[in-house]
């Protein structure tokens, strides 16, 4: 009885087929592609210039090293990892004319390009507590959003989100691939490779709707929740001045959000209402995973005036150094 189960696990074991490598085929049949590649480009680098320049500024300034910028500082680094591990893959695609990944390469693919992505609705989450703290427990809110209490918030964030994606790649590895290598997506998605399987993907389909609840419709709805308490604390505050002052230090976050949510949300609903076209889909993706790394930096940092003036400082120092070495 043992000898047959041992050979029975190890018959199992020989019926995963893993392939060498896998089709990307992404933007294959889009007409014009090149000059979608363009554009990537120009997104990946503004992207890496903006969130390594608000990295730099929140590091360097000592006035920066307070709880809400450790939450954009720990921002930039998502968007940061997000654009290298998904925009250089699609370039060397296109340059090398090779739209071939490899196995593991693929797995570490979905890993980084996933764990990134839902870093950034969990910080934006973590943010929007912030925001929610200041304006309606203003009195209170350097005692209750302390350095220790983000750094915590932060930790847990990355550890979970870790585990998770971690756990969902790793469940990759358990299916056999007779189907086909070819992905329909411009990374190696998971949904679009699980589906490649020939055996069972019913653990596949559960982690994937429980990423998507934990790690997209949670920190939605606890980011609208914490701005329904603050329109709360809003209409409390009696002066017109004091109101629109407690609006604009929510507005940039405000867009932030929008620009991650609206497209993801909007492309789930067209995909499970079958209205949308494979390429299209593809499209909207891709824009919904490239565009917030460039955007946040810009909105939410560069558009401040503290970082403003520390942008004039550091340039009049710059000129200033220059002008006594001439």
């Amino acid at each position: 009885m043992e000898t047959s189960s041992i050979m029975s696990i190890f018959h199992v074991n020989v019926a995963v087929v893993h392939p060498p490598f896998f089709y990307i085929n992404g933007f294959h049949n889009i007409p014009h592609a090149k000059y979608y590649y363009v554009f990537l480009c120009f997104v990946f680098v503004v992207s890496v210039l903006g969130n390594s320049f608000v990295i730099f500024v929140i590091y360097t300034e000592r006035s920066f090293h307070t709880p809400k910028y450790m939450g954009v500082f720990n921002l930039a680094v998502a968007d940061l990892g997000e654009s290298n591990s998904l925009i250089p893959n699609l370039m060397a695609m296109f340059l090398f004319d090779s739209q071939y990944i490899s196995y593991d390469a693929c797995l570490a693919n979905m890993f980084f390009v996933f764990y990134f992505s839902f870093l950034q609705a969990l910080i934006l989450t973590i943010l929007a507590y912030d925001r929610l703290v200041a304006i309606c427990f203003p009195l209170r809110y350097h005692a209750i959003v302390t350095m220790p209490a983000m750094a915590v918030m932060l930790a847990v964030v990355w550890g979970i989100t870790a585990l998770f994606i971690i756990l969902t790649a790793s469940l990759i590895t358990r299916l056999s691939f007779c189907k086909s290598i070819v992905v329909k997506s411009y990374f190696c998605d998971h949904g679009p490779i699980f589906h490649l399987a020939c055996n069972d993907i019913l653990p596949n389909y559960i982690m994937a709707y429980a990423c998507i609840i934990l790690f997209l419709y949670l920190p939605l709805v606890l980011t609208v929740l914490s701005y329904v308490f603050i329109a709360g604390a809003l209409f409390k505050i009696s002066s017109q001045e004091g109101r629109f002052k407690a609006i604009k230090t929510c507005s940039a976050h405000l867009m932030l959000v929008a620009i991650y949510y609206l497209p993801i949300i909007g492309t789930y609903i067209a995909v499970e209402a079958r209205t949308l076209h494979p390429n299209a889909r593809i499209i909207n993706t891709s824009l919904a995973n490239a565009i917030p790394p460039m955007m946040n930096p810009i909105i939410y940092v560069l558009n401040t005036e503290e970082v403003k003036e520390f942008s004039k400082k550091l340039f009049k120092g710059k000129k200033t150094t220059t002008e006594i070495v001439k």
